[in-house]
């Protein structure tokens, strides 16, 4: 689906909600005539955004083409667009999972030329106000910096039931030990059961891995051969299989993510690991759980503490036409002011600046429950910048390994194989799928 946002009708009918002219608007007018062509996927932050749209069209007298198509309908043109370096498009979404193919290629522009320079930037526009964590798999191994991040997604335990553990004499699981030990002692209580997650495994089991002291692969993005096999994923796959099998709900292995979204909204299991966003449904008006519902950081394991955190990104393609104009409208689209907007007017939570993290209006839109979500949000989103451990999840090879994840987790929770077994089959099938792409491989 493409959604061709600059219209005359469309200016005509956002002219009541148009701000008044500023001192900079004449400035601004020497894009007039410029049309923009940006490209992005379907998301909820990109349907808000469009709403504005008419307002940075009328401030700078560019006509913005706002092309919005399905995940991965977008994720396949874009990257044969940028990898013939093309010139449809002069902004572009950098895909979390594409962003480390897309910017060690050299398809991206370096934002850093036009961030740090004041001839295009002010100072106030503050490129350090982006959580570091979400900026980390945005940056090449020098810190340049090709895209900014407009969307975070940061791992955490949805709890809906807490009253039964504290019929156990139980407190909210902070270590492995002590959620496996949740778990038992809340399956089955009221006919709920205690763990409920989507077959998303490749993105659910790696916190457990790396909690257990293992990776997805030897070292990342120097050697990428699999280690799924090694003592510490056996024992991670083991773990995490065990949660599905004995304590996830009756059909829960083929469960949706609404499936378990839906367990989750309707007290109908415990416990679910996800991104904090699809954990709020909790709060919201016609859930079950509402009132007494808590969200708690990941477990840590004996290795530490390692919750999934992922971003999508907004950069300009090497071979853009409109470079100057293209980081106009970025600038606009992540400044502080419209950002802030979006929270306020329509109460986005995902933002990832710092700034309006830390606003008075976005933490009053986000304490929910006596609990301050958007620190939590933050704090989870700015784990890997120092270790960028999400590392892995941003080479252009883990889409197949993921695959193998997938396959082998299913194996075990539904008997088929052993953890040791299962895990050995998923590393060899992993390493075959890898050495016939050409990708070199240890052993």
């Amino acid at each position: 689906m493409t959604v061709l946002v600059s219209t005359r009708r469309r200016l005509l009918a956002a002219a009541a909600l148009l701000p008044l002219a500023s001192p900079a608007l004449g400035q601004a007018r020497r894009f007039q005539g410029v049309r923009l062509n940006v490209a992005t996927y379907q998301h909820q932050f990109n349907t808000y955004l469009a709403r504005y749209i008419p307002e940075f069209e009328e401030q700078t007298g560019m006509r913005v083409n706002f092309n919005v198509s399905g995940f991965p309908v977008y994720n396949q043109q874009a990257d044969l667009e940028l990898s013939t370096r093309g010139s449809a498009y002069d902004v572009v979404n950098v895909t979390f999972i594409y962003a480390a193919r897309w910017i060690n290629a050299g398809w991206l522009q370096d934002l850093d030329t036009f961030a740090k320079d004041s001839r295009y930037t002010p100072a106030e526009w503050e490129p350090g106000d982006f959580i570091g964590g979400a900026q980390a798999p945005l940056q090449d191994r020098n810190g340049k910096t090709f895209g900014f991040a407009w969307e975070g997604g940061a791992m955490m335990m949805g709890v809906s039931r807490p009253d039964l553990l504290q019929r156990r004499g139980l407190r909210i699981p902070e270590t492995f030990d002590a959620f496996m030990e949740a778990c038992a002692a809340v399956h089955g209580q009221d006919g709920v059961a205690a763990f409920a997650v989507d077959r998303l495994h490749h993105w659910h089991w790696p916190p457990f891995l790396m909690g257990f002291g293992g990776n997805v692969f030897r070292q990342v993005p120097d050697n990428l051969t699999p280690t799924l096999a090694t003592p510490e994923a056996i024992r991670a796959a083991d773990y995490y299989a065990k949660l599905l099998k004995d304590y996830g709900p009756r059909g829960g292995l083929s469960y949706t993510e609404d499936q378990a979204r839906q367990a989750l909204v309707n007290g109908q299991a415990v416990f679910n690991i996800h991104s904090h966003t699809w954990q709020l449904p909790m709060f919201a008006e016609g859930s079950r759980v509402k009132d007494t519902a808590r969200i708690a950081f990941m477990p840590r394991g004996p290795a530490g503490d390692f919750p999934g955190a992922n971003c999508q990104g907004i950069g300009i393609p090497i071979g853009a036409r409109n470079k100057e104009a293209g980081w106009e409208f970025i600038k606009w689209m992540l400044s502080k002011e419209l950002l802030s907007r979006i929270v306020k007017e329509h109460g986005h939570p995902s933002v990832c600046r710092a700034s309006v993290i830390a606003s008075e209006a976005y933490r009053e839109r986000f304490t929910i429950n006596g609990q301050d979500i958007g620190a939590m949000y933050r704090a989870v989103l700015d784990k890997p910048a120092g270790s960028n451990y999400m590392a892995y999840r941003t080479v252009p090879v883990f889409p197949q390994v993921g695959d193998k994840i997938n396959r082998a987790i299913e194996r075990i929770a539904s008997g088929q194989a052993n953890a040791a077994t299962a895990m050995q089959q998923a590393q060899a099938e992993a390493i075959g799928d890898l050495r016939r792409a050409g990708v070199a491989v240890d052993g």
